[in-house]
């Protein structure tokens, strides 16, 4: 089951004991500020967790599945993340 962002609100809640509305501010807030950074094509690196970086691709040659036709994939930038080693130890139990 994937984390959201209301059970991420109702952690934060429960560990720092702000109000529910306080606290998904504050959750909306970071967001805005990682989506601005990643537009802005700067990576995102949070320590012990790992780091949200903005890549370039290249234009490429693609083939449509449904016709088979052959046809062009326009450049793009996609977002990766790379996890920290302490996130990776934690993950693989070293």
């Amino acid at each position: 089951m994937a984390l959201t962002k209301a059970k991420i609100v109702e952690s934060m809640q429960a560990n720092l004991g702000l109000p529910r509305k306080r606290c998904t501010e504050l959750l909306e807030k970071l967001i805005d500020i990682i989506k601005a950074n990643l537009e802005n094509g700067e990576s995102v690196m949070i320590s012990g967790f790992g780091k949200f970086c903005v890549n370039k691709k290249k234009e490429r040659k693609g083939r449509n599945p449904a016709t088979g036709s052959d046809m062009l994939l326009d450049k793009r930038k996609v977002v990766t993340f790379k996890c920290s080693h302490i996130l990776r130890e934690k993950i693989n139990g070293s």
